[in-house]
This record gives structure tokens, sequence and C-alpha cells, in this order.
């Protein structure tokens, strides 16, 4: 049984533009064209497109999409690693909200709420295949020990340093001020600075292309929801993306 592009599109949650798009760019072509010129997709390209979206909800671009795909050929293997990533965003998930309950309950009883307990959930394991997908194990490696290194002082220091980044960045962006203007220079100069301070990534390392990995990751900020969401949605995620273009473009 194959179905119309129309069906696909709303079975996936996606466009027919999109899906003409996959097939302009190699990505997913249709398993067959119908006498009447309607494309049509059987299950295997129905599973194709279900890793296509998957790999897309990590936030990677589709040339890099297509090089997954043809590195990994099995299906089945294929989505058992996706599974597992979702089994890990889902027990990540379980256990920042036991935390945040616990430091909910302990304010109203007015006790001082565990350090120890505050930050379960909130360690950066859970992006291990994430990470070794996209920039290698050395680079997850560095990051974790880094991360693990850290005292829960420390750690919650550094998460109140990346959430009043993200604030400015939502202020910024709802303010509409140019993504070209000094105070988004300002702006996108510290974000830069904050990534360069993170072992493992491509802007802490001393030679590489930081210019053209910061333009991604600002592209990355805009395909990806859990990105997007740290600056107010789709629209102040791409007045971060832009301001980091302007940015690198400029100074890098």
């Amino acid at each position: 049984m194959d179905r119309t592009i129309h069906e696909i599109a709303t079975l996936a949650g996606t466009t027919s533009r999109t899906l003409r798009h996959y097939d302009a760019i190699g990505l997913l072509a249709p398993s067959r064209i119908g006498a009447n010129g309607y494309r049509r997709y059987d299950e295997s390209a129905l599973v194709r497109l279900q890793r296509i979206l998957l790999l897309r909800e990590l936030g990677l671009p589709l040339p890099q999409i297509a090089e997954v795909l043809d590195r990994e050929t099995s299906e089945v293997r294929a989505l058992r690693t996706h599974l597992d990533l979702l089994r890990q965003e889902k027990e990540r998930l379980d256990r920042r909200i036991a935390a945040v309950t616990s430091t909910i309950d302990a304010l109203q009883k007015g006790e001082e709420p565990m350090a120890e307990k505050m930050f379960d959930g909130f360690d950066n394991t859970q992006y291990q295949a994430e990470v070794t997908e996209r920039w290698g194990g050395d680079a997850y490696a560095r990051g974790n020990d880094w991360w693990q290194g850290m005292t829960p002082d420390q750690r919650a220091a550094w998460q109140r340093q990346v959430a009043d980044l993200n604030e400015q960045w939502r202020d910024a962006a709802a303010r509409g001020i140019p993504a070209d203007s000094a105070e988004a220079h300002g702006l996108a100069e510290r974000h830069v600075q904050w990534l360069r301070g993170i072992p493992g990534t491509p802007a802490a390392a001393s030679d590489g292309d930081i210019a053209g990995y910061v333009r991604g990751l600002g592209e990355m900020y805009v395909a990806d929801p859990r990105f997007a969401a740290n600056y107010g949605g789709a629209e102040g995620a791409a007045f971060v993306r832009d301001a980091l273009r302007v940015y690198a473009d400029a100074d890098l």
C-alpha cells in the first residue's frame, strides 16, 4: 500500500512543499510517480521519512541528515538508536520533574532545598549520542569531564549564567532591535565567549572553522524547537541566528 504526498504530509505533520523539497535535494524520493503525475510513498519511504524527522529534532541540517542516512543503512538499528535517545529524554524529564517538585515542597515548608537534589536530571549525559553524532566522541568526553568535575554550586552558577544570557536574548528580540545593532553584537560576542568556555565544542578549539560552527549553531537554534524555546520561540531564535551570523562574518 502506498499513499499520496498529501496523505503523508498530513500524517507526518509536515507539508507537501517540504516533501517536494526533500525529493529535489535527493533526501526522500517518492516510491513511484502515478500516471497522473502524483507522487506515491510506500512503507520504506515512510520509515525513511520518520528517520529524517527524528534527525531534524536533533537539530541536524539536511546535508548532515543525508550523510547519516547513507552511513547507517540498517533501518532497524538506526531506529533503535533513536528509541534509546527518546527513552533517555523521557527519563531525564521525569528526573527534572521530581527535582523541581522537591524544590517546591521544600520552599513551601520554609526549608532550604538540597542542592544535591535540585539538579538531578540537569546533567548532560543524555546528549551523549547526539553530541557524538555531530562532533565526535572526543567532544562529548571532554565536555562531560568538564561538567562532572563541577561542584553543585558551580553548576548552579553556570546555569544562572545561561539563564541570564537567554533572558537578555529574549528581551532584545521582543524589543525588535536589529540583528546588526551594537546591542545585538554585544550579545553575540558574549554568546561566543560562553561557547568558548565549554570544553569539547568547536568554539573552544584553537583551530577549526569557528565562524562556520557559530553560523551552524544559529541555524540549529531555529530548526530545533528545544533550542528555540530558550529564546522565546522561532522568531526569537531567528533573531539570535541572525545576530550570530552578523558577528561571525565581522569578527570570527
